[in-house]
């Protein structure tokens, strides 16, 4: 028998914390929460102090059984939820239901799942943390005062499935915002003049900078033409050579919104993606000889902090690695987020000597790109500035100047490890220009105008709205991805080509929202309600009195809103076909699983159709239907034939219209990360693209 039971979430996380605390110890899973509100219901007590119904959530009645029965035969119980909010919370709601002191010593809390860590905290088990327990319920009771309210009259008013919640809201009105910003906006003409110039063996760029002593916007073609004229042959004179040393500092380790965006930049990751995988690396990796292991720190976090074991392992490796010179002389101090929660640390590897090499052949694909982006960035963060020698030139022709600039590194520091991504890929470019004394007289090979014009801003990437919302103070790092995963599922916005783009009834809702609820979406009032979030957490102010302060105003905006708001008919979208069975009209639908294609002439013909997309490409096989796109169960993508089952050609690469110059086989593409192979299907021939 075990002298004590850990009570843990997930079956990994209880795996890699039983090989650390021996044989006295049982460990055993929640699978998450085990109470919750009910669904069926709002589940909130309104008239006694907002108190939550609280219920057993369906299909955990074994679970609790097995923890209940292995609770009575351990001496102690240890509660080692994830150290948040929602750990807490799962924490305080087990201890409920095994009877156990929540003001007794059972909590034990760690950061990273590590030998060291998870002995530590079972040398410091301490109380349930109440404070932290009552800022996830108020939260939790925030939502659904919301979220069940405000449903069921966009249900009545509009159409059943929608919802509307405090961050959504506000997450939606970012980017429907944005877009009527984009619809409005007023291209500008204006103009450049770039000239390509020649020094010996040397070409390069530079651009119009001033014209007799003064800059000179260049508006139309008559600008640029007032310009050319002033200049005089193809001779250019060196007026000024600027030179100097800049260094550059690494970023900060990452945090969970800045993870996100990272991963978005260079992984292509989506945000609910990068938690998932982040997960997984946090609570254990089976390693071999090496057993399950607790690769990165806790990924829901605020917090820029790294503790001083993790700064001293990390300078160990960086100057056994690349030389002393690349250790940071003077520790960084990161400046942190007002509300961010410091008990936690930056999310970082938890062995800088688990390189990403050795875990490889242990990890999938996704595991080990995420990890090596983790990794990079910790070692980098710990790491010397860069130094970069920047120059800049001044090239004159009578009172014409020209400017080019450049830099090179001169000492790469963190950069040897790591470098930041971009959202635009022109900011990574890296000038060089040759060397220049004043005096020098360089050719002009080819100097001509360009016209532009002024772009609208972009649409929001998931990454960039989430550093919005952060910016913004709005939402916590474990918000951000189910709430953009939610405006999705909605069908409020859609992602093209990566961006956001609010749909009709998207912007059916927010107009109603704005014209009744219009607190739900400002901006600095949501940003209000999460400090108050947090001054509850910070036992500054009790739970109660935030909720009462919130409801009393929005219970009277609730009443006007359901005698005031007007019925909304949203027309179906014609699909521009006839419906196969009954010869009707087909319109477009939003289903629980996207989008289909269904009849009109519902519910007398329930004939569907899912959507998908001609590639232009005869089937191989039965030379009648056309190759479409579809998606597995998993959502892979892959390529089959129309006349399907008639015909049962597949492929999980993408077929390309000419045969195999070689056998007449089908080619098809296979996408790498820079390039596209094509590739026979039946022999060896193959091209790059």
């Amino acid at each position: 028998m075990s002298d004590y039971l850990v009570i843990v979430e997930s079956p990994a996380k209880a795996k890699t914390i039983e090989r650390y605390l021996g044989k006295k110890y049982k460990v055993k899973a929640s699978m998450g929460h085990v109470r919750d509100l009910p669904k069926s219901q709002m589940g909130v007590d309104i008239q006694n102090d907002y108190e939550p119904k609280y219920i057993t959530i369906r299909g955990k009645g074994s679970v609790i059984k097995e923890l209940k029965a292995a609770a009575k035969k351990a001496k102690k119980v240890f509660l080692a939820a994830d150290p948040d909010r929602e750990g807490e919370a799962i924490a305080w709601h087990l201890a409920h239901l095994l009877d156990l002191n929540t003001d007794s010593p059972c909590r034990v809390v760690f950061n990273e799942i590590t030998k060291d860590a998870i002995k530590q905290s079972f040398e410091q088990p301490r109380a349930i943390n109440m404070h932290l327990v009552h800022a996830q319920q108020a939260r939790r009771v925030l939502d659904r005062l919301v979220g069940y309210n405000i449903s069921p009259l966009l249900w009545k008013k509009v159409k059943k499935g929608l919802s509307a919640g405090r961050v959504q809201s506000v997450a939606l009105r970012l980017i429907i915002d944005r877009e009527k910003e984009i619809q409005s906006f007023q291209p500008e003409e204006y103009w450049t003049i770039q000239g390509t110039f020649v020094k010996g063996n040397d070409v390069f760029e530079a651009q119009f900078y001033r014209l007799d002593s003064e800059t000179f916007d260049l508006k139309t073609e008559q600008d640029v033409q007032h310009v050319l004229s002033h200049i005089q042959g193809n001779e250019f004179v060196v007026t000024a050579v600027t030179k100097k040393e800049r260094k550059r500092n690494p970023v900060a380790p990452f945090i969970t919104s800045s993870l996100q965006q990272e991963a978005a930049r260079k992984l292509n990751f989506r945000t609910k993606k990068t938690m998932m995988v982040a997960q997984q690396l946090y609570e254990g990796i089976d390693l071999g000889s090496e057993g399950t292991v607790g690769l990165i720190t806790y990924m829901r976090t605020d917090s820029m902090r790294v503790s001083e074991s993790a700064q001293q392992e990390a300078m160990q490796y960086i100057e056994q690695t690349f030389g002393t010179s690349y250790v940071a002389t003077e520790k960084r101090k990161e400046k942190q987020k007002a509300n961010a929660q410091d008990a936690h640390e930056a999310i970082r590897p938890t062995s800088v000597w688990r390189h990403p090499s050795a875990i490889k052949p242990y990890v999938t694909r996704d595991q080990y790109q995420l990890y090596k982006l983790i990794w990079e960035r910790f070692i980098a963060s710990q790491m010397a500035p860069a130094v970069l020698d920047t120059v800049a030139i001044e090239l004159s022709n009578g009172s014409v100047v020209f400017r080019a600039t450049g830099s090179t590194v001169k000492f790469p520091g963190f950069m040897k490890v790591y470098v930041e991504g971009t959202d635009d890929p022109k900011d990574e470019q890296q000038r060089l220009l040759p060397d220049f004394v004043e005096g020098e007289r360089v050719f002009s090979k080819d100097i001509e105008g360009k016209q532009h014009f002024t772009q609208p801003p972009p649409r929001y990437t998931e990454a960039r709205l989430v550093k919005t919302l952060e910016e913004l103070g709005i939402g916590r790092p474990s918000t951000y991805a189910p709430t953009l995963d939610t405006i999705q599922k909605r069908n409020y916005v859609t992602l093209e080509n990566k961006r956001f783009v609010p749909t009709e009834l998207g912007e059916i809702v927010l107009d109603l929202m704005m014209q009744f609820f219009p607190e739900i979406l400002d901006v600095e009032f949501t940003a209000k309600m999460e400090k108050n979030l947090d001054d509850i957490e910070e036992g500054k102010v009790e739970w109660v009195r935030i909720i009462d302060e919130f409801y009393r105003e929005f219970e009277k905006r609730l009443k006007i809103a359901e005698v005031e708001m007007e019925k909304v008919e949203i027309a179906d979208e014609s699909a521009d076909v006839d419906c196969d069975v009954c010869g009707s009209p087909m319109v477009y639908k939003m289903g629980r699983f996207g989008k289909f294609i269904a009849c009109s002439n519902f519910p007398q013909c329930r004939h569907t159709k899912a959507i998908v997309k001609d590639i232009g490409v005869k089937c191989p096989r039965c030379h009648e239907g056309n190759i479409v796109e579809r998606k597995s169960k998993k959502k892979r993508m892959f390529y089959g034939c129309d006349r399907f089952p008639t015909c049962d050609f597949v492929s999980w690469d993408k077929p390309i219209s000419r045969p195999c110059p070689k056998c007449g086989g089908m080619l098809v593409e296979k996408k790498g990360k820079k390039s596209v192979l094509i590739q026979c299907t039946q022999c060896e021939y193959h091209e790059q693209q």
